[in-house]
């Protein structure tokens, strides 16, 4: 029988790597990566190609939401199953519209991720029972006026702005992304622009309520 692939992603080493031994006791599994960041999920996933990624949210520089959508961008055959703490409702829909096919709660029994697994493996949609008709009842009555910010802003754009509310300067942010300082400016001003609010402390007050970073973690 052929092995589902997977990769964990998760910036909490010794969930990962708990997780990851167990997975790894399964006949029906094969862990061929291990991810701590959304960055490193991406390198991963383009090397190893893998059938189906566990997806933690809340990561520092690059979230899960952000690490999906990029991933899925360049290998839509991936599946993105999210396995978090989260149950609010711009984490869920994030996931949800960034192309994940399933959600998970990190207090979840072990049977039950495994059923999650096998259920995205086969091209369904598991959604955990604790959250399922939140997402259902969110769906249905979700205000038009609320639009998604992932679609108002680039990739660059989302990644500066998690940046920024991580407390990051401008030459720090640069550095991490292989930008200079004055082009982070001009994406911060971008930012500012295109959400309408003027300063820092509103930027960082905006991608906490949008689940965007794990500042409020």
């Amino acid at each position: 029988m052929e092995k589902i692939r997977l990769i964990l992603v998760d910036d909490h080493n010794l969930f990962r790597q708990s997780i990851g031994q167990s997975l790894k006791r399964e006949e029906r599994f094969s862990v061929v990566a291990e991810a701590n960041s959304g960055e490193s999920a991406i390198r991963h996933a383009a090397e190893h190609k893998p059938d189906i990624m566990i997806m933690d949210i809340s990561m520092p520089n690059m979230n899960g939401m952000e690490a999906t959508r990029q991933i899925l961008a360049e290998n839509a055959a991936i599946k993105i199953l999210a396995l978090t703490m989260h149950v609010e409702k711009p984490h869920i829909l994030g996931m949800l519209n960034a192309g994940a096919s399933g959600y998970i709660l990190k207090s979840c029994t072990y049977t039950e991720l495994l059923t999650a697994i096998e259920t995205v493996f086969y091209g369904e949609v598991y959604l955990s029972p604790d959250i399922a008709h939140l997402v259902t009842h969110q769906a249905i009555h979700l205000d038009s006026s609320e639009t998604d910010v992932f679609l108002m802003l680039s990739h660059r754009e989302r990644e500066v702005l998690q940046l920024i509310a991580e407390g990051h300067t401008s030459r720090e942010i640069g550095a991490k992304r292989g930008i200079s300082s004055k082009t982070v400016d001009i994406h911060r001003n971008n930012l500012k622009k295109k959400l309408e609010i003027s300063t820092i402390a509103g930027l960082t007050k905006f991608a906490i309520t949008n689940g965007i970073t794990s500042t409020h973690l």
